[in-house]
């Protein structure tokens, strides 16, 4: 069982650092940083036991004497990994519980707990970090040099390189968006062969444009088909070019393919970084090979189509969005 405590600076951990500790505290409202700890988080806890058992819970929800019950001895004797999430929803029952919690842990119990801003439950957090339990820092990421940071560590991941001015003009193209500079650097991976260049960079993103396509994908391959129209007409009311949106829906259901035919292999093998196959394993969801085989077919026509083989490459786009969703299934 990992000992309290770990390096830590005066604001917190980074994600990129933080090890298992018997509670683990993520704050800050940027969810991508939030997300990439709670992945490395739990990759690590299935590495010391692939048998640990997982339990999501959200805050606002919780009840009474919850947590003595979800840590409580396990009748196999297995690990087990409890995340609470929104912990700035929380409810006094659980600030009370979390309070008595922290100061006689659990054996064999991973606690982590996401916080997500706010002043709701200081009292919790500063006892936490009191305690000398790992405090990640998620808060929102402002200046350029960590944002070029972000997008060398995501390129290293993958075993590539990316020119310093092509890196400069991503974070330029994409502004203060962690999810979009991330889904870009993720376009550009699997789009560009060898090492990235500005001209690559150029080609591919115009901020607005990369953004927008990557939401609407987001929303098309989880269902939500009220979502992805929305996305969709307002970036061609903003004067998105098809081109790109298209491009975008393919990388997205092409990450997805590649990991779920390639069960466990290496990241580095699939070109992918560890978290960005940890959210394609989720958006997986919903999904089976033949509608997958279908999505990628429906792309491929409208990537077709916005070539030069419809007179409305507006309607190419909407008609390969609406399949997608269609065939994951409406979760709006």
């Amino acid at each position: 069982m990992a000992q309290r405590g770990g390096t830590r600076g005066a604001k917190g951990v980074a994600w990129s650092a933080v090890d298992l500790a018997p509670v683990v505290l993520i704050k800050g409202p940027e969810g991508l940083l939030g997300d990439r700890a709670l992945d490395r988080l739990r990759a690590q806890a299935l590495a010391a036991d692939p048998h640990t058992e997982r339990t999501d819970l959200t805050a606002a929800g919780y009840q009474g004497g919850q947590l003595d019950m979800l840590t409580s001895p396990s009748l196999f004797g297995e690990p087990r990994l409890l995340i609470i999430s929104d912990l700035e929803t929380m409810p006094d029952a659980l600030l009370i519980d979390l309070l008595a919690y922290i100061g006689h842990p659990a054996p064999d119990v991973w606690l982590i707990l996401r916080h997500g801003g706010g002043t709701r439950g200081k009292r919790l957090l500063d006892a936490i970090a009191k305690a000398g339990y790992p405090v990640v820092n998620a808060d929102p990421v402002r200046n350029d040099r960590d944002k070029l940071e972000l997008v060398h560590a995501d390129v290293r991941a993958a075993h590539r390189r990316i020119d310093q001015r092509a890196a400069q003009a991503l974070v330029d193209a994409v502004g203060d968006d962690l999810r979009s500079l991330a889904a870009g650097v993720s376009q550009l991976l699997a789009d560009v062969e060898g090492e990235i260049t500005v001209e690559d960079v150029r080609r591919y993103h115009s901020g607005r444009v990369e953004t927008s396509g990557f939401e609407v994908a987001d929303a098309a391959v989880t269902g939500q088909t009220a979502r992805a129209l929305t996305l969709l007409r307002h970036a061609f009311a903003t004067g998105v070019d098809p081109v790109p949106l298209v491009v975008a829906l393919g990388m997205k259901l092409r990450g997805m393919a590649k990991v779920s035919v390639a069960g466990h292999i290496s990241p580095g093998r699939l070109g992918m970084a560890p978290w960005q196959i940890e959210r394609a394993r989720r958006e997986l969801h919903g999904w089976d090979d033949r509608s997958l085989s279908a999505a990628i077919s429906a792309v491929a026509v409208a990537d077709e189509e916005v070539k030069g083989l419809s007179r409305d490459p507006q309607r190419a786009v909407e008609k390969a969005v609406m399949a997608i969703c269609r065939l994951r299934g409406d979760r709006s």
